[in-house]
């Protein structure tokens, strides 16, 4: 900023200007109801708040920092002083309105010191933070001790551990990257964590439907499981629940891609031909079902959540036990049998879990360690065996009707799957 272009200078004090407005707007309206006189601050207040924190800063430029720590003080003391009046008159005042106000002077400030954007930014932030009072009340009053800790401890692995892991190889074959096994457990852990809560949000009462797309997000392995014992207990809504089983397990098709794209995007593109047109294989087959006679609806069925705990620390652990066993596997079946051997290991891993191996083998492909076709056809081969093995489920856990609904649209789309996938090197 220079102090002989004045319409550089006009335009950061509009900024500044439009940024207190913004949060005075945010600040008026939650104290509408307050009678004349006994708001701190309002529309106004926070206009020229903002105003001031730009003057101040173009000052400084000239006559040195103090001028903006002065003016910093002495709005400080003003917003003392208000608060000691408002707390006297009721003991239960906040000091939200105070904190806004210094911020406010701190943003206008910025705008006109060359970060008009992050001013900016910063501001809507603010004010939907500010505007959002009575939803996270209501949410932490709703917020159990289990889901507070599942918070703090999804932060203390990304801030806290994640970030003092080694980056580099290590182990045997240099098979072992500390900091992107974390990264990875992270992202599953991160994935489960947002599927819990948004089922916690809606409600299992909401629909089989919402709940299996959701569940699909968490585990729809799990899912399939939790569904089946459903059917097999006579819960008399065999179809939705078939339906249900059939929708998280396509929602794994997408999330893999997402998951691979987030370590290797190349990868992930070639994955799409396959899984996109498992995909709407599988989505098909739910319109086909819920077209021709599937319309029932979760009238007061207590469904049993997918996830018992927002965020289990042991199953964490337990996925990167599995992570770094399939690497060092996958690098020494790679260096005995050759690319065979990766296809060996997909297809028991499927048995189980795709995660584990699909981010491996797109950790693997981004550095050269295997060809990024073996690492797609893999993928595709331990999708392709899961997805067998969760009709199996259905048909086993839930009985014939389940398990042949569930077949009839999954299998399918394992054929179709098989053929791009083969079709396609």
């Amino acid at each position: 900023m220079t102090l002989n272009d004045p319409l550089m200078l006009l335009q950061s004090l509009g900024v500044a200007l439009g940024i207190g407005l913004l949060i005075g707007l945010e600040r008026g309206w939650h104290e509408r109801s307050a009678e004349d006189g006994r708001r701190i601050a309002g529309v106004r207040t926070f206009g020229l708040i903002g105003l001031t924190g730009g003057l101040a800063g173009i000052l400084s430029t000239h006559f040195g920092v103090w001028v903006l720590v002065a003016a910093l003080l002495g709005l400080s003391a003003i917003l003392v002083a208000s608060y000691w009046a408002a707390n006297r008159q009721d003991n239960g005042v906040g000091i939200t309105t105070e904190v806004a106000s210094l911020l406010t002077f701190i943003l206008g400030a910025a705008a006109v010191a060359g970060y008009t954007y992050t001013a900016v930014v910063s501001a809507v932030v603010i004010t939907i933070l500010l505007g959002m009072k009575a939803i996270l009340h209501r949410g932490l009053l709703k917020l159990s001790e289990a889901e507070l800790f599942a918070i703090f401890k999804l932060l203390l692995i990304a801030l806290v551990i994640l970030p003092v892991l080694p980056n580099g190889d290590f182990g045997p074959w240099d098979a072992l990257n500390p900091f992107v096994i974390g990264w990875m457990i992270l992202l599953l852990a991160g994935l489960s964590f947002i599927g819990y809560f948004a089922m916690r949000i809606l409600g299992p009462q909401r629909g089989l439907l919402l709940t299996s797309v959701f569940g699909g997000l968490v585990s729809s392995t799990a899912l399939t499981l939790v569904f089946s014992r459903l059917a097999r207990n006579g819960s008399g809504v065999t179809a939705v629940l078939s339906i249900g089983i059939v929708i998280a397990s396509v929602t794994l098709f997408p999330r893999v891609v997402i998951e691979v794209g987030l370590v290797n995007q190349a990868l992930a593109i070639k994955l799409i031909p396959a899984l996109g047109g498992m995909l709407l294989v599988g989505l098909g087959g739910v319109l086909l079902w819920w077209r021709y006679g599937i319309r029932q609806q979760n009238k007061g069925m207590d469904v049993e959540p997918v996830l018992k705990n927002p965020l289990e620390l042991t199953a964490a652990l337990r996925f990167g036990l599995l992570l770094v066993t399939i690497m060092v596997f996958a690098r020494a079946m790679q260096q005995v049998a050759g690319d065979a051997g990766i296809y060996v290991l997909a297809a028991i891993s499927g048995l189980a879990d795709v995660d584990a191996l699909s981010l491996s083998l797109a950790k693997m492909a981004a550095d050269a360690q295997v060809a990024p076709s073996v690492a797609t056809q893999a993928i595709v081969l331990a999708i392709l065996v899961n997805t067998t093995v969760k009709a199996a489920l259905a048909y086993v856990i839930g009985g014939k009707v389940l398990g042949l609904r569930v077949a009839s649209v999954l299998l399918p789309a394992v054929a179709v799957g098989g053929l791009l996938t083969l079709f396609s090197f």
